[in-house]
């Protein structure tokens, strides 16, 4: 039986439940020059509710991983409820973060980059990100971004009690034609499930421009069993 009451805010529920709030904040915030990360989880809590499901009250802070070590944690709190169901369906999420429209802006680099890449000489292709010594190229960080908070839309929906997901790798990105002045992207990604120590790759389209943010079209699970048929939760 999973604790309810107060929570120890180092230990997995707590984290688990956080790292929840943190990939809705990356679907709704994240762009090629903003991705936040777990900083520390200060406060944490856990009830049974009467419609079925448990439901977590968590304080927080976030970094954003483009700033490096120098930029400001960012505070939050959530409420990140995993309903009970006969199918899988994805944790609810209501988030609050303090100062969250004062931190850097971006929109000088995020137009830059767009122009650079829209061009329909643009063809962007790499694998392996990083590469097996944990590097990551400048020309690569922004596609990183993009894939790191396009593969939160697949990691929030994915969640339940019993995963904690993070991308592990870009095991590819490809360039696609523009569409409606959209930058088009496929990923190839790799993310592992820390309880279980399964990593699942997931193929996904996502779409980029300044004023439209990230959104995923398409997500496709990969399986390494070829008698698989659902990924795992």
């Amino acid at each position: 039986m999973a604790s309810t009451g107060d929570l120890e805010p180092t230990h997995y529920p707590a984290r688990r439940a956080a790292t929840v709030a943190l990939h809705y904040l990356n679907t709704h915030h994240g762009s090629p020059f903003r991705v936040f990360g777990l900083q520390q989880v200060h406060k944490a809590s856990a009830e049974d509710v009467a419609a079925g499901g448990r439901k977590y009250k968590l304080d927080f802070s976030v970094t954003d991983w483009a700033s490096g070590s120098e930029g400001p944690a960012l505070r939050c709190s959530a409420d990140v409820l995993f309903p009970q169901t006969e199918r899988h369906s994805g944790p609810e999420v209501q988030l609050r973060c303090e100062a969250l429209q004062q931190i850097n802006r971006t929109a000088q680099e995020e137009h830059a980059f767009y122009q650079r890449y829209i061009s329909p000489d643009s063809a962007v292709s790499a694998r392996d990100i990083p590469d097996s010594y944990g590097n990551v190229s400048e020309e690569m960080q922004p596609f990183w971004r993009l894939a790191r908070v396009a593969a939160s839309f697949i990691m929030l929906r994915e969640s339940s009690e019993r995963t904690e997901f993070n991308m592990a790798q870009v095991a590819s990105v490809a360039q696609q034609g523009s569409s409606e002045e959209q930058l088009m992207l496929e990923f190839v990604v790799l993310l592992h499930d820390f309880p279980s120590q399964e990593i699942i790759q997931w193929k996904l389209l996502a779409s980029w421009s300044p004023d439209r943010g990230v959104r995923v079209l398409q997500t496709e699970w990969q399986p390494r069993c070829p008698h698989a048929t659902k990924p795992p939760n």
